[in-house]
């Protein structure tokens, strides 16, 4: 996994509340447990102009330039609602995105973006929206800084936001950590209880 320290990037406004993981990657778009192959779905039921189809929709944010290099998401109150499905966050991260600034989040989502490296940012809305307002004027030059190791969100003129994350997201984040590798970066302590358990209690490991 990718790690995050610092992302200075075009942001990409889609202030919508209540976008949930259907919306994100409908169902008809998961054909496979892998986590390539999914960005194309991303948003299906607005980038196209039909259900299954790829004739993009102009109006879609992520359909114009520069919007299709961003990396940031602004967007609005409890994004990624809804079902529990991962692929969400896989479609998001495939297609570029690497951080998320919304005023909510729905929890399982949130703790998915930790885990697959993207950072969910929370701001309140009225920040997330002025930060929309000023990038529409000239997305490629009023970029957005996301900066985890200060835990700060720079706005293109400049003002500073902090924002708060658990520490076991930020060091999966920092380190480049799914759950997996932060397990085993205690292996030692793991081999070390087993030894000791192994004779304390012999008959459990036959």
């Amino acid at each position: 996994m990718e790690k995050f320290t610092r992302l200075k990037a075009i942001a990409a406004p889609l202030l919508r509340i209540n976008i949930d993981t259907d919306a994100i990657i409908p169902s008809r778009e998961i054909k496979r447990v892998s986590k390539l192959g999914l960005s194309d779905g991303l948003f299906a039921g607005w980038r196209y102009t039909e259900p299954g189809g790829r004739a993009e929709d102009p109006g879609f944010i992520l359909n114009r330039d520069p919007f299709r290099q961003a990396q940031i998401l602004l967007s609005g109150l409890n994004f990624g609602c809804g079902s529990s499905r991962e692929h969400a966050v896989w479609a998001l991260a495939e297609w570029g995105i690497r951080s998320i600034i919304a005023p909510s989040y729905g929890g399982i989502f949130y703790a998915n973006c930790a885990r697959n490296g993207v950072l969910p940012v929370i701001l309140d809305n009225d920040t997330v929206e002025e930060l929309a307002r000023q990038i529409s004027e000239n997305p490629e030059q009023h970029l957005i800084e996301v900066d985890l190791v200060e835990r700060t969100v720079t706005a293109p003129d400049g003002v500073l936001h902090s924002f708060e994350i658990g520490s076991a997201d930020r060091e999966m984040l920092l380190e480049g950590l799914d759950a997996i590798d932060v397990t085993q970066k205690r292996d030692d302590e793991i081999l070390a209880f087993q030894s000791r358990d192994r004779l304390r209690r012999p008959w459990i490991y036959l």
